[in-house]
């Protein structure tokens, strides 16, 4: 189901799921996809070849409402940051290609009226797919367009009643070193935790995302349901939930924790506030050899910017 969310206009959209990769007439006629304007975990992908077994691998000549073509689907499946699996981002893929995601379930409890324990599956029937094209701008200075498959993460929340008292949104990957063995590092505190205002977390860009490219989502970009968080840096977007809890107090964050300086609670894509160790002015679209200007809010200020009204965004990152 497409849905045209807030001030964004659609433009044409035509992603090609795999199994619809040689009828890609008969797709147009079953889906009208909407086209937004996001990725991930310090983040996501590059040029390199899809992970071993993938044949023909979904192609589009869709874009954001900005007109930005949408990288490939080997580009956004075969290079990825997730440190649970490793630090190499090409190892990504074939270290998480037998991770278990299935069954899983989402916890999502604390300052609410109506705490629940769903299925993955209860989440899919629940609450209806749309398709939202989204640019993501990793904090390393590179970026990529990713056509998404998910549902407003506010659906979720109004479901289970957030309490007066719940002023932030928590949330937590699993916790399963026996598969991940990244989680086996001293360096970082796991599990991984992200945490959001509930004001970000009720914005209609915040989706919960389970699938990209038409199809379900694939481990190493965060399988089965991930955060997607379009105007922040990919790190803020989770992958793999398994809890969100609703809280009173600003909730720890793993890249908060590990360098305050480096990785702020906010971290809004802002091209006028550096890095520490490098420029946020500019950035590499994967598949691009030149560099472009990074966009205030990532290009979502018209959604976005009245959240921190009054605010000082050099003090955001």
């Amino acid at each position: 189901m497409s849905h045209p969310f807030k001030s964004i206009p659609i433009r044409s959209s035509e992603i090609t799921p795999k199994d619809a990769y040689l009828s890609r007439r008969d797709f147009m006629k079953a889906a009208g996809l909407t086209a937004g304007a996001a990725l991930l975990t310090a983040c996501g992908p590059s040029v390199a070849n899809a992970s071993e077994g993938t044949e023909s691998a979904p192609t589009s000549s869709a874009t954001d409402e900005l007109g930005n073509i949408v990288n490939t689907f080997e580009e956004i499946t075969s290079y990825n940051n997730y440190y649970e699996f490793s630090t190499n981002k090409e190892a990504v893929a074939p270290l998480a290609k037998d991770f278990t995601t299935a069954p899983w379930t989402v916890e999502v409890g604390g300052l609410v009226h109506k705490p629940k324990t769903f299925g993955v599956e209860d989440l899919l029937s629940l609450f209806p797919q749309e398709e939202r094209i989204y640019r993501l701008r990793c904090v390393e200075a590179w970026s990529m367009v990713i056509p998404w498959s998910g549902f407003p993460l506010a659906s979720l929340l109004k479901m289970v009643e957030p309490t007066s008292n719940a002023k932030y949104v928590r949330f937590e990957t699993v916790y399963r070193p026996e598969e991940m063995k990244g989680q086996g590092s001293p360096f970082y505190p796991w599990p991984y935790q992200e945490g959001l205002r509930i004001d970000e977390a009720m914005n209609d860009l915040a989706i919960l995302a389970t699938g990209m490219y038409g199809e379900t989502m694939l481990a190493q970009n965060g399988a089965p349901i991930r955060l997607v968080v379009p105007w922040k840096y990919g790190f803020k977007s989770i992958k793999s939930i398994v809890k969100i809890e609703l809280v009173a107090e600003r909730p720890n964050t793993l890249w908060n924790s590990v360098s305050t300086s480096e990785y702020g609670f906010y971290s809004n894509v802002n091209p006028n506030v550096d890095h520490p160790r490098w420029s946020q002015a500019s950035e590499r679209r994967i598949g691009e050899l030149s560099r472009r200007p990074t966009l205030l809010f990532n290009g979502y200020g018209e959604q976005v910017a009245s959240l921190y009204e009054g605010m000082d965004l050099s003090l955001q990152f």
